[in-house]
């Protein structure tokens, strides 16, 4: 039986905070640990949970914003130094179509400096049309577009077990991710600014609550804070439309999923 858990890296944005890493997700599935969004502050907060970037073995992107890529470039630089011996583990990289035009516009300027070759890493673009679908030996994930950029992804992992937890990544409201959320045990969902400062693409946390209700969600993780969220109660805001478990993320927050 695997035991599944989130752990939450950086729950802020591209505002510089001391409280807040920018956007970054750590999910463990029994002994693989997938890590969803790499914004500034990752490594070390990877690093403040125990885990090495060695153990990492899958990076899913939810889109290309700095705010959620800018530590891809010194992740893998990191990784060849002093050399390849501590990487044991071919690093699969998941993304919508279109990351891999930009990671290669990213070799143009690092060249092999990020580059681990076809042993150790490699690129999978998934739909950004449709639901998707791919299954690995320790979890299965499912994608769909989301309303926030063309290249906007949210993820569902789904343990051996049934066990779920669903990524939103940066949305604003969306059927398709009360969709993919159907019934998850945990929805980690986005609610960047209070109900009264909402801006195109970005969600609430009144209508982050309201996903999460006509979903069915057993436990709302609500997270991707601008300093704003600081100055108002976003569990009462939330809580006009979800009456589930909840949680404000805070760095380092681990929630296993029961």
């Amino acid at each position: 039986m695997s035991d599944m858990s989130v752990t939450i890296l950086g729950s802020g944005t591209c505002v510089p905070s001391l409280r807040r890493s920018a956007c970054s997700l750590l999910i463990h599935v029994g002994h693989t640990k997938l890590l969803f969004d790499s914004g500034p502050g990752t490594m070390r907060r990877l690093l403040e949970t125990g885990t090495r970037i060695f153990d990492i073995s899958f990076i899913f992107y939810s889109h290309l914003h700095p705010d959620h890529t800018s530590e891809l470039v010194p992740f893998l630089f990191a990784n060849k130094y002093p050399d390849h011996t501590l990487r044991k583990d071919m690093i699969t990289i998941i993304a919508g179509k279109g990351f891999s035009a930009f990671f290669t516009g990213l070799e143009k300027l690092y060249g092999e400096w990020i580059q681990l070759g076809p042993a150790l890493m490699k690129i999978i673009e998934l739909d950004n049309s449709r639901r998707d679908r791919l299954q690995f030996s320790d979890f299965s994930v499912a994608s769909i577009p989301v309303e926030h950029m063309d290249l906007s992804l949210a993820y569902k992992i789904t343990s051996p077990e049934g066990k779920t937890v669903v990524y939103s990544g940066d949305t604003d409201v969306s059927e398709n991710l009360i969709e993919l959320s159907q019934d998850a045990d945990i929805l980690v969902c986005e609610s960047a600014l209070p109900d009264d400062l909402k801006v195109p693409g970005h969600l609430t946390p009144s209508l982050a609550g309201d996903i999460a209700s006509r979903a069915n969600v057993r436990t709302l993780v609500l997270t991707h804070f601008y300093p704003e969220c600081d100055t108002v109660d976003m569990v009462k805001e939330c809580r006009k439309t979800y009456k589930g478990r909840l949680f404000l993320a805070e760095d380092l927050m681990e929630i296993r999923v029961e």
